[in-house]
């Protein structure tokens, strides 16, 4: 056992143990450092972890999200490196080794040199045409074919300077012509049909008349702005348009339209060569306006003289009224018969007739049949137009751009007999309309709808009942036109 001297406190005897080496003052200088090193790297965790648990209690969304995201990309990318790896002794593989034929590629390109390649073109006709737009216009590249067009007589006369007649070319795979036609409607029933055709000797040509063949059509609408437009969108031709307008023109007032009226008609659509080139007359009709419905059917008694026919309510009614509701096909009033505030006298008097609006050089029409009693300048109705009537009845229509009828002459309802203008004391483009009774002004708008036509009697009233139960039928069935089509 060690004996401790008295007053040493650093040194102590073993007896079998050799002494300590003395303690390094730089060695215990390092290790203090160290220690407070790691006691600074753990009040640096200690902070960190508690920042991360706040963190945590804030936002655990977050945290759900971020694992998620982990999890998902450690499975794909288990998936990606497992199918790294396929296994090869899964893989078989085997050769094939055949000797195949080729076909004879001489043949072929000898079958192939025989095909003719034809291409078909079609465009309608502008009133501005020459030859060679023509041409162009469909895609011909011929100059033989030209100038032949240029001198052939038939194609001046019946193509150049004749708007909206349809063309149709046939052509070569190397955009020479082998033939061209044009079609065109004649007043009788009849179509022309002009050919210019492809020969050994060169080009021929040659114009004939042949019968049109009359197809029944079915079509509805509905009015969302005006007429034409609710035509347009049932794709029914404008002509169909305005025989619909004359049909209803004493019920029915076209200027006034209210959205969701609606019409159903059926018409006959004029064919040559199983192509339709024109449109017929209106069979039967049906207008919707609000509550009150009106329909028309067209028939054609033996007496007619004119051969024209007149329609009908289905119960036999003439629809035909001594005066048309308006002398213009489609405008609006801008001023009616009524007290106004003249625009150019700038004093209040009575306005003694309807003002109707129209851009010059639309066509005035007269409203029943009569005689031109005056036709030329008088005082502020500028060029106008009387026509006498029965009765002592008169009708006025004044500021006309143009006359087109003479003193004395015959004229009957709906024919045009003027060009609206802005003549005399007008303040803008518009047709004046007087209605005048033994020479008192009345009130045209109300003429209109009286002195309705004969209706159908006798003997023919049976076979007249026949066809409206038949017209009601399509016309049931021409109300499902545009609803199949939305559908």
């Amino acid at each position: 056992m060690g004996i401790l001297r008295p007053g040493v406190c650093d040194q102590v005897e073993t007896p079998n143990f050799s002494p300590a080496p003395p303690l390094n003052p730089s060695a215990g200088s390092t290790l203090s450092r160290s220690t407070h090193l790691i006691d600074a790297c753990f009040h640096a965790i200690d902070r960190a972890m508690t920042r991360l648990a706040a963190w945590i209690h804030h936002y655990p969304e977050r945290l759900a999200a971020a694992v998620a995201a982990l999890a998902l990309l450690a499975t794909g990318a288990s998936v990606a490196v497992a199918n790294l790896g396929p296994e090869e002794q899964r893989v078989s593989t085997r050769s094939v080794i055949e000797a195949v034929e080729p076909l004879p590629v001489r043949a072929q390109i000898e079958a192939l040199s025989q095909q003719t390649q034809e291409l078909y073109r079609s465009t309608q006709s502008r009133s501005n045409d020459s030859a060679e737009a023509i041409l162009k216009r469909l895609g011909v590249s011929d100059s033989q074919a030209l100038n032949f067009l240029r001198v052939d007589p038939e194609f001046q006369k019946n193509v150049i300077g004749r708007p909206a007649r349809s063309l149709r070319a046939q052509t070569s795979r190397g955009a020479s012509l082998l033939e061209l036609s044009a079609r065109w409607v004649n007043a009788d029933n009849t179509f022309g049909r002009w050919t210019l055709r492809k020969t050994e000797s060169g080009y021929v040509s040659n114009t004939q008349t042949l019968p049109l063949v009359a197809s029944t059509r079915l079509g509805s609408g509905t009015i969302t702005s005006n007429l034409f437009a609710a035509t347009d969108e049932a794709r029914i031709h404008s002509g169909v348009a305005v025989q619909l307008a004359e049909i209803f023109s004493g019920d029915v007032d076209f200027h006034r339209l209210h959205p969701e009226d609606r019409f159903s008609v059926v018409y006959e659509a004029l064919l040559g060569d199983d192509e339709v080139l024109g449109f017929g007359k209106v069979l039967s009709a049906e207008f919707v306006s609000g509550e009150k419905t009106y329909q028309a059917v067209w028939f054609r008694q033996p007496d007619d003289a004119s051969g024209k026919g007149a329609y009908y309510t289905p119960q036999g009614d003439s629809l035909r009224r001594a005066f048309l509701a308006s002398p213009l096909e489609f405008s609006r009033i801008t001023s009616g018969f009524s007290m106004r505030f003249h625009p150019i006298l700038q004093t209040w008097r009575a306005h003694l007739g309807v003002d109707y609006a129209a851009s010059i050089g639309t066509p005035a029409r007269t409203v029943a049949d009569g005689v031109v009693s005056f036709a030329g300048v008088q005082n502020g109705y500028g060029n106008v137009v009387f026509v006498q009537h029965s009765s002592g009845q008169t009708t006025v229509y004044a500021h006309l751009s143009k006359l087109l009828v003479q003193p004395g002459e015959k004229v009957h309802q709906g024919q045009t007999i003027g060009l609206t203008g802005a003549t005399g004391w007008a303040t803008g483009p518009h047709l004046h309309f007087e209605f005048r009774v033994n020479g008192v002004y009345q009130d045209p708008q109300k003429f209109a709808h009286s002195a309705p036509g004969a209706p159908i009697t006798g003997s023919m009233r049976a076979a007249f009942m026949q066809q409206a139960e038949a017209a009601r039928a399509q016309l049931a069935a021409a109300s499902l036109v545009n609803q199949a089509s939305a559908q």
